[in-house]
């Protein structure tokens, strides 16, 4: 399996940091702009797109501050994707940080896919 390059990305989001939590740490929240849907049981996560399943694994949360997930299929590797709600002490502007991994001919469709279903969350919130 060829190695994955760790790649990060900034979105600014007008929303409260404890409103975009629920998009980024729920089921129905991440169903709405992530997946088709998702289902949760305990720390296990499904991810569901267009007829086919991904399942990851909760790997840590911190409420209205992040949250961590690691697919199944690379629980034995140091991949994992995260969603960071970064709030400026000064200007109080919210952004939300992707942190994820991609092989390096995959980068920028990975990137092309988060800037994608960023903008989808946008414009659930309203901040488009």
């Amino acid at each position: 399996m060829e190695e994955k390059i760790k790649y990060e990305m900034e979105f600014p989001i007008q929303a409260s940091p404890s409103l975009l939590f629920q998009y980024i740490s729920t089921p129905s929240g991440l169903s709405e702009w992530y997946a088709d849907n998702v289902n949760s049981r305990g720390e296990f996560f499904t991810f569901i797109w267009e007829g086919s399943e991904e399942k990851a694994k909760l790997v840590s949360k911190k409420s209205d501050e992040r949250i961590k997930f690691k697919w199944i299929d690379d629980e034995d590797t140091p991949y994992f994707f995260e969603l960071r709600i970064q709030v400026d002490d000064i200007t109080k502007d919210v952004s939300l940080m992707i942190t994820d991994f991609a092989e390096e001919d995959e980068v920028d469709e990975g990137k092309m896919l988060w800037e994608n279903m960023v903008s989808d969350l946008k414009q659930i919130l309203g901040s488009a």
